[in-house]
């Protein structure tokens, strides 16, 4: 079964097109990692799935139920209000900055959520807390605040933050651009060991050693558009279109 797809998926900011009838589908337990040059649409196709972005036109399906449609920037269908929240609540996502609360500790930024979204108990929070964030390496970190961990470690507690709220699919936006180079692989580690436990995952990443190793699927986007897909082997060693062979060449 499919987990999310876009069909003809358009977003526009004003009369910039940024993405341009993108369609995708991504299975379940399926890791597709999404590459390309800056200002490609990236970003905002992963915002657009889980509406941090309206889109402008187009449809969105998870588990085969139409999740949102749109036409001229507005939705004129989709799933109940409740239905729709829940479901945004199954999706997980880190972004390029940590965003972690600064006056919390490391433990009470991975247990806030469930506590708050999903009213668990406290006890049941704190325990979940510690086995995610020793998952992630962090479990002598508990009692830290975020201003005393290093920039990979805070990724790193975002991740587990994510995972907190049990997830069935996590977005990556660019999770190890903001990071100094020597702090990159610690981040792409605990992707690597979500990805082997099967967890749905999509990746907006620049890290081409990364897409090698862990993508079921690499999808080359230029300029709003995807250009091409295949697996890694497939684009890394005989992509199609010149676009992807000069990018490659360029970051190769």
């Amino acid at each position: 079964m499919s987990y999310i797809k876009t069909v003809d998926l358009c977003k526009n900011f004003g009369d910039l097109e940024v993405l341009k009838d993108v369609n995708l589908t991504v299975e379940q337990g399926e890791v597709i990692v999404i590459i390309g040059p800056s200002g490609a649409g990236k970003s905002t196709f992963l915002r657009s799935l889980n509406t941090l972005e309206t889109i402008t036109s187009g449809k969105i399906y998870i588990e085969d139920e139409l999740f949102v449609q749109a036409e001229k920037g507005k939705v004129i269908d989709g799933m109940s209000k409740e239905k729709h929240k829940a479901l945004l609540l199954e999706m997980g996502m880190v972004f390029q900055r940590f965003n972690l609360f600064p006056h919390l500790t490391v433990k009470d930024n991975v247990k806030i959520s469930p506590m708050k979204v999903k009213n668990i108990s406290e006890e049941e929070a704190d325990k979940r807390a510690l086995e995610l964030l020793e998952k992630v390496g962090l479990s002598e970190k508990a009692d830290a605040y975020p201003n005393n961990l290093s920039g990979g470690q805070q990724q790193r507690v975002a991740i587990a933050r994510a995972l907190a709220m049990e997830p069935k699919i996590m977005l990556f936006d660019e999770p190890t651009s903001a990071l100094d180079p020597e702090l990159v692989g610690e981040v792409l580690n605990v992707m690597k060991d979500l990805a082997k436990q099967g967890m749905t995952m999509i990746c907006v990443t620049h890290e081409m050693g990364f897409a090698k190793e862990v993508a079921d699927r690499v999808v080359f986007m230029y300029d709003g558009v995807i250009l091409e897909e295949g697996t890694p082997e497939e684009l890394f060693e005989h992509p199609k279109t010149e676009k992807a062979q000069q990018f490659l060449s360029s970051v190769l």
